[in-house]
């Protein structure tokens, strides 16, 4: 168990070196464009959350909501969307902004917060940079800046539940007191009048107002106006204060906002941002032409069709529109000040944004084009020294030729050809980044793949060894031989000089220190694999003189097994495959109850209908849309749901296969019905609190601090209350249910809590068909009890008190992986980022706390894992099997998944489809190590369970 978590938690991190490697390189030198400064300082607005069509686009009354920035678009300046890259985040966005670069992804790890490997930035160039804006962002720029001053409210100012516009307006508010100041200071003064000043807004009520109350909302819709009329006054304001028309105006925003008031993904409405620039250095606007189009196919980072011509919507057909990749900001802003560009800037400079001639457009491009090119040689020269065997990148083997040409170009004032060459050049150092951040890839992949397969050798032979009859005791007695031992010896020797071997050619080329344990992990598991050869070649010697029939029961279960888990890989991409596996899934159940079942019985009904039940959720849109009378709703059907399943368990004759399974021998009917009645007091109450807390929300009003403490009493107190419920098997899994039902009926916005009661009884459902598969059909003739002598080892049954695993145990193993991936992608899709749906828990807190929020999203994901993994130890428990050996054998089928997740890795394509594919790795990955934490967290609820069987003496 512990090697299985240390591997995967190791090469879990593996990702992180092939993908989430920092893009970051030191050493390199500045490049100064050779041109005068056509502006002296430069004003960044940044609209946090603003998407590009609620900017752009005509109210309902066919007005601009943002009239002053439009009469700019038309009179003044240049326009177009800035095109983001997922994660479409905060931090992400202002980076690729403010640094060039799309995000150092190892910032991940630090939740987009610190700085992983300090990079520069506009604001480190600047001579001076003044600020105000969020707590979140200023402190990533200015924080160790002494050029910078920089002021930023409180974090209790980041509210949910009120109009957050006011965050926009403290902005503009103490720029406008920082000019007032400098009246009467003087040395401050002289600071706001140097040449190349950056000021930085920070606005961030669009991005809360997203969050707390949509998109489309009319507080969102507001908040462009408030945005508009403060970028108007605060333009004003530096005219009169300077009077030199030397200020350029950068106006854009870092990440749009889906519908329903998320963003981090892919889609057009978090990648798509609007760009507005106007002032000293920028082109006056230009009419469009069939000609004037920049749309080009793939040419943006977000890879989207994007809507060309512009949208009718929007009315700004007869304006040319000139759409830029978000990092291309970055350098427009340098060039506007004839500053250098970010040292690790891979933007490219929009020259349909600058009033340049020609000279002056050209020696900026090749500005910008040599700046990305140092940092393909840094890169080069970094690996070069670092390899055996160096593999350089071969179009720009003879880089200098490129400089050579360019230059001359320049001096016989051949200024187009010098414009396309630079280009030229541009893409290339681009591909060659890319060359040397994916330089190790090959090899890494190779040895994960083999620490992958080595685990999945070692725990089928761990399994047979331990966990079966396969092989007992006189295999054991043979393999203690001599020979045997003396030649696992040499084997061991062997993987310890070959580990030596290559650690020694990793430090040579000071490779990270996880390389070494990659590589050590897949060494030490095939060296104990072949250290055990004896136990394969024993192995090989019993399929060879086992019975035909055998062999092809195995080879058809791992058929079966194979197509359900590829079928399961399938479903990361597509959600309604659930919905067809349940509609089968109800059918088979239904006849195997039926079969197995003497007489008649509603159970198989029941099975069928609940199957069928949950098959449509996976069918409904991931983006769940706000319905509080659903969650109500939901709270009274899982009430429902539970006093079905008590009545059930009680009403049943004491004659009944079913009871003397389910409830014992005895015929006991001492419930208890306090506690029963206490938890449905407290689902209902949870869902009223819903209602209310949403009305108050509705109403604009701050939820009071009584409602909040309510609330986290009823999710906390319900959980603790199943422990003390009855033993007996359906009241200790209706009493978690209820348990567990008012926290996640408190984190609904929708249909996801009436998914809840659906996968509660599904479960149920699964717990009667594994009671009418194993041991209806004995209960006639040989009582309660396990099957017969060729199925079950009695003697050592009776030792370890649980039972060899068979064949036929992969059903279970299969079944429960199934449901855990359903609890995944029930109702949403998990490895969006944009799938987390923040106002889940605007009823336990309003004031924004990323931990605590995260921690609540998570909490309510985990919540079905916790109730399927608790159906799953009833099962092995009226099986009487080894949990361990259950959790060997879905961890081997969830690393079949891992390791095809593994090769679906992207590292070409848009930055979203490599996200997702990662997502999903990492998603199964850790899957398989917190199963472990499920087991340990639901047998506190289930270790106790008792059934007929419990108590029998004949097993």
């Amino acid at each position: 168990v512990l090697m299985g978590v240390v591997l995967h938690a190791v090469y879990m991190m593996s990702i992180f070196d092939i993908y989430f490697k920092s893009p970051i390189v030191h050493g390199i030198d500045p490049v100064t464009p050779r041109i005068t400064p056509p502006a002296e300082r430069l004003v960044l607005f940044i609209a946090d959350g603003l998407r590009a069509d609620k900017f752009f686009e005509l109210d309902t009354i066919k007005k601009p909501r943002a009239p002053f920035l439009r009469s700019i678009i038309y009179e003044k300046g240049r326009w177009g969307v800035s095109h983001a890259r997922p994660p479409t985040e905060s931090r992400p966005g202002h980076v690729a902004i403010i640094a060039g670069f799309y995000e150092d992804p190892s910032a991940v790890t630090k939740g987009w917060k610190a700085n992983p490997v300090e990079f520069d930035s506009v604001f480190n160039r600047s001579r001076h940079t003044y600020a105000f804006g969020s707590p979140d962002i200023l402190p990533i720029f200015c924080g160790g800046l002494n050029h910078c001053s920089w002021s930023s409210y409180p974090h209790e100012y980041e509210d949910f539940a009120t109009d957050a516009s006011f965050l926009d307006e403290w902005s503009f508010d103490h720029f406008r007191d920082l000019l007032n100041k400098s009246n009467k200071d003087h040395v401050l003064k002289q600071l706001l009048h140097q040449d190349k000043l950056v000021i930085f807004l920070h606005l961030l009520g669009c991005d809360t107002n997203g969050h707390a109350h949509r998109p489309y909302s009319s507080i969102y819709l507001n908040n462009v106006k408030v945005v508009d009329k403060g970028v108007e006054e605060t333009y004003n304001l530096i005219e009169e204060y300077f009077k030199d028309n030397r200020t350029a105006y950068i106006f854009t925003a870092d990440h749009g906002m889906s519908d329903k008031g998320s963003h981090g993904d892919g889609h057009p409405t978090n990648t798509d941002t609007p760009l507005v620039a106007w002032g000293a250095g920028i082109q006056k606007p230009r009419l469009a032409t069939s000609e004037s189009s920049t749309d080009i196919g793939l040419r943006f980072v977000d890879e989207h069709t994007h809507d060309m011509p512009t949208p009718p919507a929007w009315d700004l057909k007869s304006i040319e529109r000139v759409d830029v990749n978000q990092a291309d900001i970055a350098p427009l802003m340098t060039t506007l000040l004839g500053l250098p560009s970010p040292l690790n800037s891979v933007g490219s400079l929009p020259m349909e944004y600058l009033n340049l001639n020609k000279e002056e457009q050209v020696e900026a491009a090749f500005a910008n084009a040599k700046q990305i090119l140092n940092q393909f040689l840094r890169k080069s020269q970094l690996k070069q020294s670092r390899s055996l065997h160096f593999r350089p990148f071969g179009p720009l083997t003879r880089h200098h030729i490129f400089v050579e040409e360019i230059e001359k170009l320049i001096s016989s004032r051949q200024y187009e050809a010098a414009l396309h060459l630079t280009q030229d050049l541009i893409t290339l150092s681009l591909a060659g980044l890319h060359y040397f951040q994916t330089y190790d890839w090959f090899a890494l992949m190779t040895t994960i793949t083999m620490g992958y397969l080595g685990w999945m050798v070692y725990i089928i032979l761990h399994v047979l060894k331990c966990y079966t009859s396969f092989l007992a005791t006189p295999y054991e007695t043979r393999l203690k031989t001599g020979a045997n031992e003396v030649r696992n010896k040499r084997v061991r020797i062997f993987g310890g000089l070959l580990m030596v071997l290559f650690s020694v050619i990793l430090l040579i080329e000071r490779s990270p220190p996880l390389y070494h344990i990659y590589l050590g992990v897949a060494i030490f598991l095939w060296t104990a694999i072949f250290s055990d050869s004896s136990f394969i070649r024993a192995l090989w010697r019993a399929l060879q003189v086992s019975r035909l029939i055998l062999i092809a029961k195995l080879m058809a279960m791992c058929i079966v097994s194979f197509l359900i888990l590829e079928l399961l890989v399938s479903s990361f991409f597509e959600r309604r495959i659930y919905s067809g596996v349940f509609l089968i899934a109800g059918i088979v159940g239904a006849v195997v109850v039926s079969c197995n079942t003497p007489g008649l019985s509603m159970v198989p009904a029941f099975v069928w209908a609940s199957c069928w039940f949950i098959s449509g959720f996976t069918l409904m849109p991931a983006e769940i849309p706000d319905h509080t009378q659903l969650v109500v709703l939901s709270g009274i059907i899982l009430v429902l749901i539970a006093i079905s399943v008590r009545s059930f368990d009680c009403m049943l004759p004491k004659q009944d296969p079913w009871h003397r399974i389910i409830s014992g021998l005895k015929h006991k009917r001492g419930v208890s019905w306090k506690l029963f009645i206490s938890q449905i007091f407290l689902v209902i109450l949870s869902s009223a609190m819903v209602s209310i807390s949403t009305t108050y929300r509705a109403q604009r009003r701050q939820l009071l601090l009584f409602h909040q403490l309510i609330n986290w009493f009823l999710a906390g107190f319900s959980m603790v209350l199943p422990l003390f419920s009855s033993h007996r098997l359906l009241d200790r899994l209706s009493s978690i249910f209820l348990g567990f039902g008012p926290a996640f009926l408190l984190l609904s916005i929708g249909y996801e809590a009436l998914f809840y009661s659906a996968l509660a009884i599904v479960l149920i459902s699964w717990i009667l068909v594994e009671c009418a598969i194993l041991y209806l059909p004995f209960s006639e003739t040989r009582g309660i009890g396990l099957p017969d002598q060729n199925t079950v080892d009695k003697e050592d049954t009776r030792q370890r008190n649980h039972r060899f695993l068979k064949l036929s145990d992969v059903r279970i193993a299969l079944c429960f992986l199934i449901l855990i991936n359903v609890a995944f992608f029930g109702t949403g899709n998990v490895a969006s980022i944009a799938s987390f749906e923040i106002s889940s828990v605007y009823r336990f807190i309003t004031i924004f706390n990323p931990f605590i929020m995260a921690a609540l999203l998570l909490f309510k994901l985990f919540i079905p894992f916790i109730l399927v993994t608790c159906a799953f130890s009833a099962i092995t428990n009226l099986a009487k099997l080894p949990r361990l050996g259950c959790y060997f054998m879905v961890l081997l089928f969830s690393d079949v998944m891992t390791i095809h997740f593994f090769f679906l890795v992207r590292n070409t394509g848009s930055w979203m489809e490599i996200g997702n594919s990662i997502s999903h790795f990492g998603i199964m990955s850790a899957q398989v190590v917190f199963i472990l934490l499920l087991f340990a967290i639901t047998n506190i609820y289930t270790k106790d369970i008792q059934t007929g069987l419990s108590s029998h003496k004949e097993v």
